[in-house]
């Protein structure tokens, strides 16, 4: 069921921005009064070959245009009379260009059309960015509040200096507001960046490596957290095995005790084999030591002690989930200054891209950790429906197909923007075989760019 809501979601989100992207293209063709024969979500062919099997699961036509649903799954397109694209070469366009042609229209308005879904694309990026702003406020936690009792260096933290009760005073020098500062874009992205940290009387300078970004994008690395009090907010009860499992040999998950030695939401964790404990990190660092064996929990509920019995399980888990006691501060902001904030935060996304891929022709990144497909994203979506971490991916992916297509590689707008730009210039258009075998090429490095991402994806998801 999870993997449904991922795909839901994910052909929702792409489906929403590929629909704006080409009517971005569509609305200055017309504007230009050129003729757009198709407007298409998904493909009525196989892509890439415009000629093989050509049906659409939907279809009507509406004055010179027939709007359609293709068959093949993958992004959408309008078709623009006199225009070479994935949909018709320049065989087809050997006579004399009509007026309401592609090709018969000024350069400049052959940009606009160009560049028509990139600009859609952002000002969609945007409108999100900035209503989820204004309608969420901000949600953090605060400089103050983090070094009230100072980090957790969980291992990645650990791997570059930092220590459990540090507490990081600067960020690159600066003064910083709350912990996602810590995690920001600047930062991490960024050339020579460092924290400087206060541990004990010492007050120390912290780099950050140029390919830390990379170790981050391990879902499975620890970097940081607030030493911060807990309570126990949910006890994992033991799950029924399904209808497969029972005639499957796979081997039972493996059990967590907590549930049977009586843990409930709400007690407090005091000690571990009557070792005092305060906060979180020191109960984990305690229950991992004893993996396989068993432990005395000293608990605290409604302010009666009581000690609770278990045997860790092998993995070093007993089975519950902690509400952290930490102070979460608050603030909303007017229309204006979520204008302003959220279409920073979109802008950023390009900007990152930007850094991102110059980390990556740098070799602090490898290209298979910082690149992602469509299970990739998918997983990024996850499998419960949110709708604010649904916009919110779906701005931030509006943003990326803005950066992406505006490349300068044959077959995206970029690389048509580009010849169109040299024709201004010089006058004079690239000859009708050069964009065909211009856009072929393109076409070529998008497959390779697809079948590596959709590669990489299943490799890390078996791997």
């Amino acid at each position: 069921m999870e993997g449904l809501v991922m795909a839901g979601q994910l052909i929702l989100g792409l489906s929403i921005l590929v629909t704006l992207h080409e009517f971005g293209h569509f609305i200055t063709a017309k504007w230009f009064k050129m003729r757009v024969e198709k407007f298409y979500l998904f493909f009525d062919f196989m892509f890439p070959i415009p000629t093989l099997l050509n049906f659409a699961l939907f279809k009507k036509k509406v004055g010179d245009t027939e709007y359609g649903l293709g068959w093949f799954p993958l992004g959408g397109y309008v078709s623009i009379a006199g225009m070479i694209d994935e949909t018709q070469d320049a065989a087809t366009l050997a006579k004399e260009p009509e007026p309401w042609e592609f090709r018969a229209k000024p350069a400049w308005q052959r940009l606009i059309v160009m560049l028509g879904g990139v600009i859609v694309n952002i000002i969609t990026g945007v409108v999100i960015f900035v209503c989820l702003t204004y309608s969420n406020g901000n949600n953090f936690i605060s400089k103050e509040e983090l070094n009230k009792n100072g980090i957790v260096a969980l291992d990645l933290g650990k791997q570059i200096g930092l220590k459990t009760g540090d507490k990081i005073i600067r960020v690159n020098g600066a003064d910083y507001k709350q912990l996602s500062d810590l995690r920001a874009s600047d930062v991490l992205l960024g050339e020579n960046s460092s924290y400087t940290v206060q541990r004990g009387d010492q007050t120390l300078e912290i780099k950050i490596p140029s390919n830390f970004i990379e170790k981050l994008s391990d879902k499975k690395a620890g970097f940081i957290e607030p030493i911060a009090p807990f309570k126990v907010a949910e006890v994992a009860a033991p799950e029924e095995p399904g209808f497969f499992d029972k005639f499957s040999a796979s081997k039972p998950a493996e059990l967590l005790p907590a549930y049977a030695a009586g843990l409930k939401k709400g007690d407090v964790i005091t000690s571990v084999n009557a070792n005092p404990v305060h906060f979180y990190h020191e109960v984990k660092e305690l229950i991992t030591k004893e993996a396989g064996k068993p432990i005395r929990l000293g608990i605290l509920r409604g302010g009666v002690a009581d000690t609770l019995s278990m045997e860790v399980t092998a993995s070093g888990q007993i089975g519950f989930i902690p509400e952290m006691l930490i102070q979460v501060s608050h603030e909303d902001y007017s229309f204006a200054e979520a204008a302003s904030i959220g279409t920073g935060r979109a802008f950023s996304v390009i900007s990152d891209n930007i850094k991102g891929f110059k980390k990556i022709a740098s070799g602090d990144v490898s290209a298979s950790k910082a690149l992602s497909g469509p299970i990739g994203i998918a997983q990024m979506f996850g499998g419960v429906w949110d709708w604010n971490r649904f916009w919110m991916l779906t701005g931030l992916l509006s943003m990326a197909l803005a950066f992406m297509n505006i490349l300068p590689i044959p077959a995206l707008d970029g690389g048509h923007a580009i010849f169109l730009i040299y024709e201004m210039i010089t006058g004079k258009p690239a000859s009708e075989k050069v964009l065909e075998k211009a856009q072929q090429v393109g076409m070529l490095i998008l497959l390779a760019l697809m079948a590596y991402t959709f590669g990489n994806d299943i490799f890390k998801a078996f791997f």
